[in-house]
Order: structure tokens, then sequence, then C-alpha cells
């Protein structure tokens, strides 16, 4: 299965969605809450090439969006492949 990175704030709704998606799915993924921790923020926005908003998810280190984008993938049927990319 495919590594899974999620950076989310306690309230953020789209966050909540985000995670019930994946844990429907029965991913395992890391979260990484950016509330009060401003140097995480940073480190995410930078990894998201300038996305400051919550959720930004990663699999495999690699940058695919928000909520909105993770259930657009899974709507084109494509994030279940993605999913089970083996990390290298």
């Amino acid at each position: 299965m495919a590594q899974v990175e999620i950076y989310t704030t306690q309230t953020c709704p789209y966050c909540i969605r985000a995670k019930r998606l994946l844990t429907a799915k029965g991913v395992t993924f890391a979260e990484y809450d950016v509330s009060d921790d401003p140097a995480l923020r940073r480190t995410m926005t930078e990894r998201a090439h300038g996305g400051r908003t919550v959720p930004q998810i990663f699999i495999d280190g690699e940058h695919v969006g928000g909520c909105d984008d993770l259930h657009s993938l899974e709507a084109a049927g494509e994030l279940d492949a993605m999913l089970a990319k083996v990390p290298a």
C-alpha cells in the first residue's frame, strides 16, 4: 500500500471528509496537525507548491491536492491505483 500523508487542522470539515474517505478505503495515513505549528505549516506549504489550505494530501510523496482533489480521483476511478502502489 502507498504511503499517505495528510496535513490537517482539528476543526476543518474538509480534513474530516478526506480522512473519512481514506479510512473507508482501509488506508493507514500519517496525519500532521498544523493548527498550532507555524513551522510545520511552512513545510506543508513548501511541499504543496504554495498550497496553504488544509487538507494537503500526499501519496508516496506526490502532492495530490486537497479534499476535492482526492474525491475527484475517487470519482474518476484513479485513487485505488494510486493507493495500491508500493513505495520504492
